[in-house]
């Protein structure tokens, strides 16, 4: 189990110090999604950055199982999380290389299960040369849609077993959020999947656990249905009713 134990996380700004996380306790669950919320600024993103060791906790560790990261080679540790940002970078090449930059021994037939875990094979099988389609041929014709499922392709194919999204669907329209959704729900018993999000009303329809952040705080987490619910307070009540955020 992917856990974090009283992390603490502090950025040094020309104001003086910004604490971006303080004593954050949380334990991702096994095979399931959960949904990080909270205001831009409360500290998700940054959560997810120090479960890639983009930096390490001032305070706290962050642990898989009984072993902390910092024990972990960082070239092994790379190949058990897979990070997917909004912003998917594409290179002036085929979509097959595009996608092989996460694993650059695969073979083909390892890419194409990869792009058929993210619905993405079809439509590649659909263009002209197929997987040896350049990138830059597409041009404004590649959706948003689809550049996200090829960093999810890029994901699977990596092999992690923990997925790590910072809001993949923010850039999207509501068909390819639909898309994406049903995707990770038929994916999320095979992985550990960690999702920041503005999105309320997406965590609720398919998140299995969710947490509210606030100013580096975790103020609550537990199941979604509960969260929403029945939060247990009234910070988390207020945000998810609107009345600030």
């Amino acid at each position: 189990m992917l856990s974090v134990n009283k992390a603490k996380k502090i950025y040094k700004a020309q104001s003086g110090d910004v604490v971006a996380l303080n004593g954050v306790d949380i334990s991702f669950k096994e095979n399931g999604l959960t949904f990080i919320l909270g205001k831009s600024g409360s500290g998700k993103s940054t959560l997810l950055k120090l479960l890639m060791r983009f930096y390490d906790p001032l305070r706290g560790v962050i642990q898989i199982g009984q072993t902390p990261l910092t024990d972990i080679n960082t070239s092994n540790m790379r190949h058990m999380f897979a990070y997917v940002t909004q912003e998917t970078v594409l290179f002036h090449d085929s979509i097959e290389n595009n996608i092989k930059i996460a694993k650059l021994d695969a073979t083909s037939d390892e890419i194409q299960a990869a792009c058929q875990k993210a619905s993405l094979h079809d439509w590649i099988m659909s263009l002209p040369e197929g997987y040896q389609t350049p990138v830059s041929e597409l041009g404004s014709s590649l959706s948003g849609g689809e550049r996200q499922r090829i960093s999810l392709a890029r994901a699977f194919l990596s092999q992690a077993e923990c997925i790590l999204l910072d809001e993949p669907t923010s850039a999207l329209d509501p068909i390819s959020t639909l898309k994406i959704e049903e995707l990770l729900l038929q994916l999320k018993d095979q992985y550990t999947i960690a999702i920041v999000t503005h999105n309320m009303q997406q965590a609720s329809r398919i998140a299995d656990y969710t947490a509210f952040f606030l100013v580096g705080e975790m103020v609550e987490y537990g199941p979604t249905k509960d969260v929403f619910g029945m939060p247990k307070d009234k910070r988390t009540e207020d945000y998810i009713t609107g009345r600030f955020g």
